[in-house]
């Protein structure tokens, strides 16, 4: 509890802020700081992963290329259940129905665990023809088959997990989950060489020669990313069963209530198709990544992997957004939720542009951190320096999209996604590909970034989304579930 009191003040918890009154900008910060350090922690796994993978072999590289798209397409079917519960317990809180957010919070728990299994078992079985459509290489199709085996297997704590920090957030606890974040990455970094390397217990030792943990390869590194995601998922179940921090969970409200489904699913199923389009994106460009060597496909996972970094205050402030969204639309008060999305866009601009600018200098460095392969380092450094000066219009993107989920408007950001992703990107990178070889496609990159903010601030300007029919689906949620209501 002393190291949890240490973080507090430096973060602040929600009972230090207010988000429906006050100023705009202090507790946007601190929202969104500990989700900053949370999704830091959770690229860390990639991280880790590409790292250790980069130094066992370039094929086994090439595989994680492969696989980390089809992990983002399984999680981003489910995405949009874990979106719904984060938007709904954002909405009751604001309007201080806490008994109506723990029922959503339950029911989204069911819902989710049940779509992580079925998603789990498809995953599983398809996955060997999926990378095959996906063009793998005879080289990389065995190793990435493995890896994704073992992800699928253990999708429901890798989703259940991430239901979780949703849950939380949508409560304005962004702290807890940051504390589990940060617990489970370093048990995963621990472990993720031992698993991948192998290690023999050392001379002089009782069991000399003994094999301590098996070579596995690419295949440790998806154990290990598993088992610590199940137990940051238990540790996280625990503390929304308590009730102690953010937001409670009962077993009573727990049974499958298909007429909330419906509700999750109004404002749910937008937001898969978003991050589903999103994950489509990616395999369709690898894709096309995939007719040429296997440096290319290599460079195009670092490149990946390095924005996944570099997007983190965009994706943890536009997260911020849609939670201050969700909780002053509660309040009757979307003129706040418009002053934060201003807000969030301008500084995300600033503070991206401005790291775009370090990236461009410092590709090579980057890069080489990654792989020792001077032909991958060539072309991660092109990839970057295409990309590095639109950053700041991803943060634009991101702020306006985060709005319009939390106000319920999850069909327009969806919009806005598949727009950018499917008529911008992908056709880019198809048409560069073909001209000018894989320097198109990290052209696409650097062009849909740009339109998808511009698409973002005029769809945004339009005020469309004050319309909210999320208010309507509050009072209606709150009408249907006062069976369970202890008001």
């Amino acid at each position: 509890m002393g190291v949890r009191r240490q973080v507090e003040r430096l973060f602040k918890g929600p009972e230090e802020f207010d988000l429906t009154s006050g100023s705009i900008g202090k507790p946007l910060f601190f929202l969104s700081l500990p989700i900053v350090v949370t999704n830091l922690f959770q690229t860390a796994y990639n991280l880790a992963d590409t790292f250790w993978l980069g130094q066992y072999s370039t094929d086994a590289l090439a595989a994680i290329s492969f696989a980390f798209p089809m992990v983002f397409l399984l999680i981003s079917l489910g995405l949009g259940i874990s979106v719904a519960g984060s938007v709904l317990v954002a909405q009751f809180t604001g309007a201080g129905a806490e008994r109506d957010a723990e029922y959503a919070a339950s029911q989204t728990v069911t819902f989710a665990g049940l779509a992580s299994i079925l998603l789990g078992g498809i995953g599983y079985f398809l996955v060997n023809d999926f990378l095959m459509l996906m063009g793998a290489s005879t080289d990389v199709l065995p190793m990435a088959t493995s890896y994704m085996e073992v992800i699928s297997l253990g999708l429901l704590f890798m989703f259940g997990f991430a239901v979780f920090i949703s849950l939380m957030r949508g409560y304005g606890d962004t702290i807890t989950p940051m504390l589990v974040m940060f617990g489970s990455v370093v048990l995963n970094i621990v472990i993720d060489p031992f698993l991948i390397f192998g290690w023999t217990v050392v001379e002089n030792a009782p069991l000399v020669g003994t094999l301590a943990f098996p070579e596995l390869g690419i295949q440790g590194a998806a154990i290990a990313t598993v088992f610590s995601r199940a137990l940051a998922l238990v540790v996280g179940l625990a503390i929304m069963f308590r009730g102690t921090r953010g937001v409670q969970i009962n077993l009573r409200d727990m049974a499958p209530d298909l007429t909330y489904l419906r509700r999750l699913a109004r404002i749910g199923v937008p937001a898969s198709i978003e991050g589903t389009g999103r994950a489509l994106s990616m395999n369709l460009l690898l894709f096309i990544v995939a007719f040429f060597p296997d440096a290319v496909v290599a460079a195009y996972g670092i490149g990946t992997r390095v924005f996944s970094v570099i997007f983190l205050p965009a994706i943890a402030v536009a997260r911020g957004v849609e939670t201050m969204t969700g909780q002053n639309v509660g309040a009757e008060k979307p003129e706040r939720a418009e002053q934060a999305a201003d807000l969030a866009a301008k500084v995300l601009f600033c503070v991206l542009s401005a790291a775009g600018v370090l990236v461009l200098l410092a590709a090579e460095p980057i890069a080489s951190v990654f792989t020792t392969d001077p032909a991958v380092v060539d072309i991660s450094v092109e990839f970057l320096r295409y990309v590095a000066l639109t950053f700041g219009f991803i943060g634009v993107m991101r702020a306006y999209t985060g709005s319009f989920r939390g106000s319920g408007k999850t069909l327009t950001a969806a919009a806005i996604s598949v727009v950018m992703l499917a008529v911008v990107r992908f056709p880019v990178a198809w048409f560069g590909a073909e001209s000018i070889g894989e320097t198109g496609i990290w052209v696409a990159f650097a062009v849909s970034n740009v339109l998808g903010a511009l698409l973002a601030y005029a769809w945004y300007k339009r005020g469309t989304w004050r319309d909210s029919d999320l208010t309507e689906d509050r009072v209606d949620v709150e009408d249907a579930s006062g069976a369970v209501s202890d008001d």
